[in-house]
């Protein structure tokens, strides 16, 4: 387990702005020193793990959210066609056997013969063609345009089917391994109705669901006609919601959660001073950025302006400051490990505050300029102090910064319904392991509903190079836009993330890069 520096976190001072930490009352945690209470437990016998996330899961419709934290839970209950093991063999069978590519447009998939649900109904090629059709054709899941590729699941026999795309699909493999393609039981859900399943889900992975308290927790339990077998030693998993970071720490030394994910630096003293408590350190593939409002009616859509925000944030400040100097600063969300990164981008920033004075003069802004900018609270690591020190950081400049904090849900709404104003932070990841996932997020086909971005160009090379075949061309492809996407600065990036995990020493814990629970990986300590 690679574990951080020791570091004593004294106030910092950033653009005028102090910031502090405070410790939290272990007394007032939950503790569940009985083995498989709701809260978790620490027994070294006990068979529950509890894990502790900054924000709850958003829905079981694996179709219609775009959240990784979500997406951690589901993987337990759901199974794909084919898993991507992002950091060993690539792509290796789920439900799928085996695969082949007929022609250009045409996939043939086997399904094993063994699968079945958790209502005890077998897992076919109907399952499938319903699961993938119905996020292919409608576009109002907010999936659709990960899957748009798809015409048709043609059914051969109850094991055998085809996939038949829009076009060559050089990706389709590394599509169907993530988020939006847990296979979904057609009968049960054309029997009892879509609200039923939200409230009932029913999936085929090693775990089945038991409950769902919102804001609080999302409990199952072992399924034992799981296909693969005992993959963990789980008899049940706990994830709980808890945004604040000192009070997951509080709970993971007070024994009533095993693992809990973004840590700030200053609790990591707290966490590994205690006896039976570490901190584990982990990459991810997830990018923190700005997302600015092109709509012309806000200061944002102004490039200059875009530019001036750019240069009048320190990059390598924020992690120096925040992230204990863990990180790395970059131009791209395409990250290193990804399929046509601009690796010329990575490691790279912009900072140049009197030339950012000089902009906003340029723009007319010259006697100040006030921008709302929007932030989660407890969904990313230090997110909230984050965004105070670009708020302060942006003052240096001339920039008036009104905050608005969000809970997580609302923030997802908030999105949802494209009504933010000037910016919004966020930090975004590419399950899918290839630009084509991150770069869609610039073409009109989402950008322009969502923040009023549309760049014909920009269109034209990303739908080209979705059908290239060819791999050195489609790279190239991909590192263009990236290069275009930072010129027009279609979103404001700052860092690539690093994770901070406090673990409960009874576990044998290592994080993965895709921030995914596969909780067959994560075992009892020897």
């Amino acid at each position: 387990m690679k574990r951080p520096f020791l570091m004593q976190m004294m106030p910092i001072v950033v653009g005028g702005l102090l910031l502090s930490g405070c410790m939290t009352n272990e007394e007032n945690m939950t503790t569940a020193p009985d083995a498989g209470g709701e809260g978790g437990a620490s027994s070294s016998n006990d068979t529950t793990l509890t894990i502790a996330q900054g924000s709850d899961m958003v829905s079981f419709d694996v179709h219609d959210h775009s959240n990784t934290s979500t997406e951690a839970i589901h993987i337990n209950m759901f199974s794909y066609l084919v898993k991507n093991d992002v950091e060993g063999e690539g792509i290796v069978p789920d439900l799928a056997t085996d695969w082949e590519l007929v022609d250009d447009e045409t996939w043939q998939f086997t399904l094993r013969d063994d699968a079945v649900f958790h209502n005890g109904d077998p897992v076919t090629a109907e399952d499938v063609k319903f699961t993938l059709e119905r996020v292919a054709k409608d576009n109002t899941l907010q999936e659709h345009e990960n899957y748009r590729q798809i015409n048709e699941v043609e059914v051969i026999d109850d094991h055998t089917f085809l996939i038949h795309t829009n076009g060559p699909q050089p990706v389709m493999l590394n599509r169907l391994s993530r988020l939006g393609s847990g296979i979904l039981p057609k009968d049960y859900i054309e029997e009892n109705g879509w609200d039923h399943f939200l409230q009932e889900p029913v999936g085929s992975g090693p775990y089945q669901f038991v409950e769902w308290v919102r804001d609080d927790r999302v409990v199952l339990e072992r399924f034992d006609d799981y296909f693969g077998g005992d993959v963990a030693v789980w008899d049940q998993l706990v994830f709980r919601s808890i945004p604040e970071s000192s009070t997951r720490v509080g709970e993971v030394i007070a024994g009533g959660v095993d693992i809990a994910m973004n840590i700030a630096p200053i609790d990591w003293n707290r966490v590994n001073e205690n006896e039976g408590t570490s901190i584990v350190e982990g990459q991810t593939n997830r990018t923190m950025m700005l997302v600015p409002n092109h709509r012309e009616e806000y200061p944002t859509s102004d490039p200059l302006v875009r530019e001036a925000i750019d240069l009048a944030i320190d990059n390598q400040a924020l992690l120096d400051n925040l992230m204990g100097g863990s990180g790395t600063p970059t131009l791209t969300r395409v990250n290193p490990g990804n399929f046509g990164a601009n690796e010329a981008l990575h490691g790279e920033y912009r900072y140049d505050p009197d030339r950012a004075k000089e902009l906003l003069e340029e723009a007319g802004y010259g006697d100040g300029l006030e921008l709302t900018l929007h932030s989660p609270d407890g969904r990313y690591l230090q997110d909230r102090e984050t965004t105070e020190v670009i708020a302060g950081m942006l003052s240096e400049i001339g920039i008036d910064v009104k905050i608005d904090f969000m809970e997580w849900s609302a923030y997802v709404d908030l999105r949802d319904a494209h009504e933010q104003k000037d910016l919004y932070l966020i930090g975004l990841t590419g399950s899918l392991w290839d630009a084509a996932h991150q770069l869609r997020h610039h073409t009109s086909m989402v950008a322009e509903d969502h923040i009023g971005y549309s760049n014909e160009e920009f269109d034209q090379i990303y739908l080209e190079a979705e059908v290239n075949m060819d791999e050195a061309e489609r790279e190239q492809q991909y590192i263009d836009l990236q290069t275009m996407a930072d010129e027009e600065l279609i979103n404001i990036m700052l860092f690539q993330l690093d994770s901070f995990y406090a673990v409960n020493d009874r576990i044998q814990f290592e994080p993965r890069l895709d921030e995914m629970w596969r909780v067959e990986e994560i075992t009892l300590s020897e």
